[in-house]
């Protein structure tokens, strides 16, 4: 799947519910565990771990002087990385974020 191609998927309540998860900090942990044989559920749990790496590395950027800058960017940046990656399980895609997606693929 290329970084802007848009998959349409066809998942139940359950599977969303879970996909959704993914993307709220430490909680992407429990769709993997949970689900994970599901394909759909596995793509968006391994982007919202990516995530959630992303943003413990932010907070500890702050002991470093000038960190408060990579911290506020990082914050910006997970925050409208999970808004867009819940919209787009609620539509039932699987969309590969940039850069994001690339280090999921690898876990």
């Amino acid at each position: 799947m290329s970084q802007t191609q848009m998959v349409q998927v066809q998942s139940g309540l359950s599977s969303k519910i879970l996909a959704c998860m993914s993307y709220l900090g430490i909680l992407a942990l429990v769709p993997l565990v949970l689900n994970r044989d599901d394909d759909y559920i596995r793509f968006h749990a391994r982007q919202g771990i990516v995530l959630w790496m992303w943003e413990v590395l932010a907070i500890y950027a702050l002991v470093i002087p000038g960190g408060r800058l990579f911290f506020s960017l990082s914050t910006f940046l997970c925050f409208a990385f999970s808004v867009i990656g819940v919209i787009a399980v609620l539509l039932g895609r699987a969309w590969k974020f940039p850069v994001v997606g690339t280090w999921a693929e690898s876990l």
